[in-house]
């Protein structure tokens, strides 16, 4: 029986699978993303938790036929590394994976993609309708998004096609993103950066409010529980909304999508929060056809499952090139 691997790195976690010829998993292992102190030091936890889910699907890792790789950006496909990652910290430059990871399946048969492509990919192999117009937005530790237009998943000469995370939003620039530029869509809306910005927020117009601020645990999960019962944690949701939907409408106009599946811990914990003001907004910002915005059926794995669909795929998603 042959084998095949998917890897998602993330800021947060590695998840590893190995499936069959038709995708069916066999056995899966998840890991912490290690903070450090080196790139190295990422690398080996990622082949660590592939030998797992090897092990899990009794598989030797020599004898799996091909390995797509889902990572956090940015990325260079020619060295198959992930270079300066802007969730990690400063002192991990330079990840690499396509090399270690074919050493040790022992196949040159690796697929490196950024982890929303990987997820675009995943929603087209497992789809019931394989659409071949779609988007999917991730909105997380950070957003980014895997694109597919006229049945072609972009990916860009250097990998980072997708990173709208990155785009600007905000021309007044009143948040600094990760990366270091001003108002970019990931500074205002992912999970790590909803705190900043609501901190933010409260220091422009100090109002009483039941939000934990000044505490070291306050996080994105606070402002959507109190939501709707709080004034001020109401218009920090209202002013993320709004954000959104202008990262999304950008998209609809550069895409031209039938559908946008979105995942992501921010989405997936919160998909009437995130989903529903998106789809209330997008009628007054797009002026061409608006999307099916939907919540992916996928959960956590949509990821994972997708860099498993491109080793089957020769990196396309497309069931068609099943190998």
């Amino acid at each position: 029986m042959a084998a095949y691997a998917g890897v998602d790195l993330g800021a947060t976690h590695i998840r590893a699978v190995v499936g069959d010829e038709s995708g069916t998993l066999l056995g899966s292992h998840k890991s912490d993303t290690p903070r450090g102190p080196s790139g190295i030091d990422v690398t080996e936890a990622v082949l660590d938790t592939l030998r797992k889910a090897a092990e899990a699907a009794g598989i030797e890792p020599r004898n799996i036929e091909a390995a797509g790789i889902a990572a956090i950006g940015p990325l260079d496909l020619a060295q198959g590394i992930i270079e300066n990652p802007a969730n990690l910290p400063d002192s991990i430059d330079r990840i690499p994976l396509t090399g270690p990871v074919s050493n040790l399946v022992g196949s040159d048969r690796v697929y490196l993609h950024n982890d929303a492509n990987a997820g675009a990919i995943g929603e087209r192999f497992y789809s019931d309708r394989n659409p071949d117009d779609m988007v999917y937005l991730t909105i997380s530790s950070g957003i980014g998004a895997g694109v597919a237009v006229d049945g072609n998943i972009l990916s860009g000469w250097d990998g980072n096609a997708g990173e709208v995370g990155h785009i600007t939003i905000d021309p007044q620039g009143f948040m600094t993103c990760g990366c270091g530029h001003d108002g970019h869509w990931e500074a205002y809306c992912s999970g790590d950066n909803i705190p900043d910005y609501a901190t933010a927020l409260h220091h422009e117009d100090p109002v009483d409010t039941a939000l934990p601020i000044e505490t070291e645990e306050f996080s994105a999960a606070d402002v959507f529980e109190y939501a709707g019962t709080d004034e001020f944690a109401s218009h920090v949701l209202d002013q993320i909304s709004h954000w959104n939907t202008i990262g999304i409408a950008n998209m609809v106009h550069s895409y031209a999508p039938l559908v946008i599946y979105v995942g992501g811990a921010v989405a997936l914990n919160n998909p009437d929060q995130v989903l529903d003001p998106i789809r209330n907004r997008l009628d007054d910002m797009v002026m061409s056809n608006i999307p099916d915005i939907q919540l992916t059926s996928m959960g956590d794995d949509v990821v994972v499952r997708g860099a498993l669909a491109s080793a089957l795929t020769r990196g396309t998603g497309d069931p068609s090139m099943l190998q």
